[in-house]
């Protein structure tokens, strides 16, 4: 199982050797979206939308996971271009609350400004929230706090057992700005910051002759943090190459980004620390008469030094800027100091001829590690697949409904969501 789970993982970054274009499309079919299909069948007219103009929308957000409980809001996303660019930029958003007292603000934003001489990428969030941890590395619990300091009676137990509830307020706001020093090729600068506050680790117990030590709150110990409020307040200098042909549903192409995050001193870190981060897409389609036919990869890596950064701070699954990754795991369900992310997906048409549905397949794969058990990075390969369901529901910015379902190790999850994951 190791040794395929591996070769997935060659296979995957492989395309980095494997950026060619898709063939040109011959098809005679028009694409069409589901508005278009509704107003046809009810003998109306087609709306014309004017070249460039914006597209605005909004889906009502309504699920239920172990970790949410009952999840109800709403989600909307802007697409427009600015005069001069090629590309769709793009504003989305969400509120959201749940039966487990939970209330979620996130807004995200990567736009090219006027004849794409900037690009802008952000993402800013409140959550008054609540989510289980279960300690570092894609093994854990294995080997986790509560797995070595407490037997439960001798019985063997299960992932939930073994799960570390916590509640906690979260802060983010992450902005970049890019300037473009070749074609489609930016020099960027940011800042990020991260706040927890008003952490509550549900199963720590310092009482004693009832001790129960937390994976959180051994870590933070052990480097110097708090375990009740800390923060990251770091400079943020990247690199960006972005060829593909779309921003919202890319066709061919690829898109490749670089960071390097400095938490110092002097911008209010208790320590100097650094974080570098490494993402690749690409696209590669498998049909000359439908560009929508196609194959495409994502990597993920992020690194830093043991102890550099708070708990909750380390990259975890699920926190990238859209927070799609993973499918078939809940957020944070693994978290290292270093970790790893792949997935790659088959989109293909449903629809013969319109082109308003479509499905995907995806395999994907986590790896994070954990010093304290030795365990290194690819030592702990986490698999996840699944498929899905596309809608088009705007074809002017190529916007699709995603309606997946994912599968992981003992665990499941259904996603509806606007837009591709990646």
């Amino acid at each position: 199982m190791r040794i395929y789970l591996l070769a997935f993982f060659l296979v995957i970054n492989s395309s980095l050797l494997w950026a060619q274009e898709a063939p040109a499309s011959d098809t005679v079919c028009m694409q069409k979206d589901l508005p278009q299909l509704i107003r046809e069948a009810r003998n109306k007219p087609p709306k014309v939308k004017e070249e460039g103009s914006g597209s605005l929308l909004l889906v009502p957000i309504i699920g239920s996971n172990p970790a949410t409980g009952f999840m109800f809001g709403v989600g909307g996303q802007y697409a427009f271009k600015m005069k001069g660019s090629e590309q769709f930029s793009l504003i989305s958003g969400s509120l959201q609350a749940t039966t487990k007292n939970q209330y979620l603000f996130l807004l995200k934003n990567n736009v090219y400004s006027k004849n794409e001489r900037f690009f802008y990428t952000g993402d800013w969030r409140f959550l008054i929230f609540s989510q289980p941890t279960y300690g570092l590395g894609t093994n854990s619990p294995e080997g986790g706090a509560l797995d070595y300091q407490f037997t439960l009676a001798g019985q063997e137990t299960t992932i939930d057992s073994l799960a570390q509830p916590m509640e906690f307020n979260f802060l983010r706001i992450h902005q970049t700005v890019g300037y473009k020093i070749k074609d489609k090729m930016y020099l960027g600068v940011g800042y990020n910051y991260d706040a927890y506050f008003k952490i509550n680790d549900q199963r720590l117990s310092l009482e004693p002759g009832d001790t129960l030590l937390t994976s959180h709150y051994t870590y933070n110990k052990r480097y110097g943090f708090d375990t009740e409020k800390y923060y990251s307040s770091a400079i943020l200098a990247s690199f960006m190459i972005d060829k593909r042909d779309h921003m919202i549903q890319p066709y061919t192409g690829y898109f490749l980004s670089l960071g390097y995050r400095g938490a110092y001193r002097f911008t209010g870190n208790e320590n100097n620390t650094e974080m570098i981060m490494l993402e690749w897409r690409s696209y590669h389609g498998v049909s000359k008469k439908n560009p929508s036919h196609l194959i495409a990869f994502w990597a993920m890596g992020t690194f830093t030094p043991e102890g550099g950064f708070p708990y909750m701070a380390l990259p975890a699954t699920a926190y990238d800027q859209r927070g799609r990754s993973a499918r078939g795991y809940t957020q944070g369900r693994f978290r290292g100091k270093d970790y790893v992310y792949t997935e790659a997906e088959y989109r293909f048409p449903i629809s013969p001829c319109s082109g308003v549905l479509g499905g995907v397949l995806f395999v994907n794969a986590t790896t994070a590690n954990n010093l304290t058990q030795d365990l290194g990075l690819f030592e702990s390969i986490k698999p996840g697949y699944g498929l899905g369901l596309r809608v088009m529901v705007d074809k002017s910015s190529r916007t699709n409904l995603t309606l997946d379902y994912g599968f992981g190790e003992r665990s499941s999850g259904f996603y509806l969501a606007v837009s591709e994951t990646f």
